[in-house]
């Protein structure tokens, strides 16, 4: 109850830091009331955070009665049919009455062809306040100097941190506009900010959108830096942009924020392969850093090692409820019983499974992990694939991580290519497997090759027989036929995001879908194939 009084203060000490940023002309004169509240500011973050560390630290050892809490607060929360449940928070009865759900392999297939309704995502719950406070903590203790005053921009509409505390931009100094509902605003407050050491971003794929729309629409950016709109006008920093940009994508970043130590974006399903290509040109040098890892049921993992560049996670034992399916060849067996966290096993992989509060659903996420390790009594995990993304036309169950091995190494074998993006199609979804096998639609965008050769086309094909001992038996009886590979325009899955943006309850954000069963999304890429 102690965190609300030092909030209000925090809210109250706040009123001057807005009139401040309103009067620029008198920072100099203002400048000790910023850095007293910002000292508050952190001390009542350092308070909140080291309440949430030490309630970590007792669930995590304490994992069994922590996760039967965990339970008993979804089961007291339950409305609906199954409300009799309330009465029991004995696991093996919850099992036995409640039988898993499968969450849809896509949300475009329950809206029966149509594209589904808008809704807000959000990410409610302790799990999301956990990953918030201890990742801001555990960034600055990092990266001591990103989240001083004016040190840290957000590119993005949406946050990186998956429970945005009102306050926290302005109590952090940050140079993005409060309340601003254009990216485009956030993107000129950031250019305008040469010392930047964090850039923070929703996402991965959002971040990649951001750096692809900055090389479109550079020279207007410049323009409006160099006229003052918004802010006074800086013609030395329209130069400096002007002049990073002509030295083409690699190492952008940096050059334009020398000082920049860190990108921080949420992960989730969809995400390895933003973050490969930010690392291999515009982000080149830079480390990453996620706090949380998001899924369908919201916020599923923490990250307490920002200094870990692997992306490991652990599986709190709070709300919601989680079990671990067992997963055997990247396939859930139906009569295999689910886990509790202390039950997990190194090297093992598991489907997560959460329980939502509202409907008492036992929901399979579809998102597997990896045991790598323990922390106290609960699992280290890192995220694998996810089983709704696998492909398949003839039962050979391509998972996602299988795909994007071989996808790899096909790219690897094009000569000057960087993979930006991909996406798959089932033939079956575009009606054109009409004379031939059933087979996979491929369409790739990248830097560095214009046009794809037949040959290059090709060793995407080899190269799943590879990876794929069913995919290459299948193909050699003639029963799957060759993988055909597209290569779409330049900013052709900026165009699908901002689609699929444009209805939330579809996967993006936070997933990106990387096997598209929506054929009126299908049909957008194919509309953009170049080659």
């Amino acid at each position: 109850m102690l965190l609300w009084p030092l909030l209000l203060l925090l809210l109250l000490l706040l009123l001057p830091l807005a009139l401040l940023r309103q009067q620029r002309s008198q920072h100099a004169r203002w400048a000790w009331l910023a850095s007293l509240q910002h000292h508050v500011a952190w001390g009542a973050l350092g308070w909140a955070a080291s309440w949430q560390r030490r309630k970590l630290e007792q669930s995590t050892l304490q994992v069994g009665q922590s996760q039967q809490q965990a339970l008993r607060w979804c089961l007291q929360g339950a409305q609906g049919p199954r409300s009799p449940l309330r009465g029991s928070t004995d696991t093996s009865t919850f099992r036995n009455r409640l039988p898993l759900t499968k969450a849809s392999q896509a949300q475009e297939e329950d809206s029966g062809g149509q594209v589904p309704p808008a809704t807000s995502p959000q990410y409610p719950g302790e799990a999301s306040l956990q990953a918030t406070l201890l990742g801001l903590v555990a960034l600055n203790k990092a990266y001591p100097e990103v989240l001083a005053p004016g040190s840290t921009a957000c590119v993005t509409l949406t946050s990186p941190w998956p429970s945005p505390l009102p306050w926290l931009g302005h109590a952090l100094g940050r140079v993005s506009p409060a309340g601003a509902k254009d990216p485009v605003a956030l993107l000129l407050e950031a250019l305008r900010s040469p010392g930047l050491r964090a850039l923070e971003a929703g996402t991965a794929v959002e971040l990649l959108d951001v750096f692809l729309a900055l090389e479109a629409d550079g020279e207007e950016l410049a323009g409006a830096i160099a006229a003052g709109n918004p802010g006074a006008p800086l013609p030395g920093r329209a130069a400096e942009l002007r002049q990073a940009l002509e030295q083409g994508p690699r190492g952008l970043a940096l050059r334009l924020w020398p000082k920049l130590q860190v990108v921080v974006t949420l992960d989730a399903g969809g995400q390895a392969e933003a973050v490969a290509a930010l690392g291999a040109l515009w982000c080149q040098g830079l480390a990453f850093f996620s706090p949380a890892y998001a899924a369908s049921g919201g916020v599923v993992a923490l990250n307490l090692w920002p200094e870990q560049p692997s992306g490991l996670y652990l599986l709190p034992p709070g709300a919601p409820f989680t079990e671990l399916l067992p997963v055997k060849e990247g396939v859930q067996e139906e009569a295999t019983s689910t886990l509790l966290l202390a039950e997990a096993q190194e090297g093992k992989e598991y489907e997560l499974v959460l329980t939502d509060r509202v409907s008492l659903t036992r929901c399979r996420l579809g998102d597997v992990v990896r045991v790598v390790g323990t922390y106290n009594q609960c699992p280290i995990v890192r995220f694998t694939c996810r089983l709704g993304q696998a492909l398949s036309v003839r039962g050979e169950d391509i998972g996602e991580d299988v795909f994007s091995e071989a996808l790899g190494r096909a790219v690897g074998q094009w000569p000057g290519a960087k993979l930006l993006d991909h996406g798959c199609v089932e033939s079956s979804i575009l009606d054109s497997f009409e004379g031939s096998a059933p087979h996979y639609e491929v369409f790739v965008e990248l830097r560095g090759l214009r046009n794809l050769s037949d040959e290059n086309r090709d060793k995407l094909d080899h190269c799943l027989q590879e990876v794929s001992a069913r995919y290459k038996s299948l193909r050699f009886r003639g029963s799957v036929g060759p993988a055909r590979v597209h290569l779409v325009g330049k900013g052709a899955f900026r165009a699908l995001r901002a689609a699929l943006a444009a209805y939330p309850s579809s996967p993006f954000p936070p997933e990106m879908p990387r096997v598209l069963r929506h054929r009126q999304l299908a049909q957008f890429l194919q509309r953009r194939v170049v080659s």
